[in-house]
């Protein structure tokens, strides 16, 4: 694909300097010496406004001597190094409980709330990673996901998955270790696929209930042991729309800390065109034409609203209509 790279979370370039993990002189040098810290509250990144009157664009990074950064050092986790060769780090706040907060709005499809810690500036806010992901540039947004994904994988693997045990962070973050049997245990990343399937100039689109009103998208699955993205893409289309898929070919990539997913976008070719939902999958499917959904990216569709900018299933769309998936 021509622009696979060119998707949000992706091609952002960051010099993870995986080496380094394991070396605790160096990483220790790194924190010390200009380190910068970026800090997390419940996935979401401490952000600042390069227009005060626009929504957060841009990670706030703070120096490793902050107070915040000293009190949670050994859970720091090393992201890599910036343009100058200064460690970047992760830092989870999630134990803070602010004042008056929105249980309500944490809990919606897209968070829109913004939370200040009183100890850090108040330009500076903890803002949901969906709704400013596209204003980003790549290579903070590539930093964002990878720090949210981290700390999603520690936040629900505490604990040794062979004996039980409790396990404690190693490598910089990128491992626990257990306290009992000596066990590692790495990062996990769940790979989804997700398809545009076409029939002719017609695209396949479902939604999920609790989305949006109007809101329609890809079909995606998560890929089972044992299976290939190929077969993954034809079981799951099947599974949810009854429709069969042909031909089947890889397009792009996106990392979807939400929590820790890997999407891989497809395109199948349908050879059917009947529609069977299994509602326990999917509250509606339907075949759209090029024209069509030309109208609901631009918004003049009478009831179809596209998914948003930022996740693959638009850049897919937008490329199929562009006609440069090749």
């Amino acid at each position: 694909m021509r622009h696979a790279e060119t998707v949000t979370f992706g091609g952002g370039g960051l010099e993870r300097a995986a080496h380094l993990r394991g070396d605790r002189t160096q990483i220790t040098h790194l924190w010390s010496t200009a380190g910068q810290v970026v800090f997390l509250w419940r996935g979401k990144p401490a952000m600042g406004r390069s227009d005060p009157n626009g929504l957060p664009d841009q990670l706030a990074w703070m120096p490793t001597d902050h107070a915040l950064a000293i009190a949670r050092r050994d859970q720091a986790i090393f992201l890599g190094l910036n343009a100058a060769q200064q460690g970047l780090f992760a830092v989870d706040l999630s134990d803070w409980e602010p004042e008056d907060l929105d249980a309500e709005a944490l809990g919606g499809f897209l968070d829109p709330s913004e939370q200040r810690h009183p100890a850090l500036p108040e330009d500076v806010v903890f803002a949901e990673l969906r709704a400013v992901m596209t204003g980003m540039t790549p290579l903070e947004a590539e930093i964002a996901a990878t720090a949210k994904a981290v700390i999603a994988w520690h936040d629900s693997h505490g604990f040794c998955a062979k004996c039980g045990a409790p396990s404690h962070t190693v490598d910089a973050g990128w491992q626990r270790k257990c306290d009992a049997c000596g066990t590692p245990h790495f990062p996990r990343t769940d790979p989804v696929v997700i398809m545009l399937i076409t029939l002719g100039d017609q695209v396949l689109l479902g939604r999920s209930p609790g989305w949006p009103e109007g809101m329609y998208s890809l079909l995606a699955g998560f890929v089972e042991p044992g299976e290939t993205l190929e077969a993954a893409v034809r079981r799951e289309v099947f599974e949810e729309t009854g429709v069969k898929v042909g031909a089947v070919s890889y397009l792009s990539s996106q990392p979807w800390a939400f929590p820790m997913s890997l999407m891989f976008g497809c395109a199948g070719v349908a050879l059917s065109s009947e529609i069977t939902i299994d509602p326990e999958e999917i509250e509606d499917a339907l075949w759209i034409s090029r024209s069509d959904m030309m109208q609901a990216v631009a918004g003049e569709h009478a009831f179809i609203k596209p998914s948003r900018k930022g996740a693959i299933a638009r850049f897919l769309i937008d490329n199929w209509l562009a006609d440069t998936l090749d």
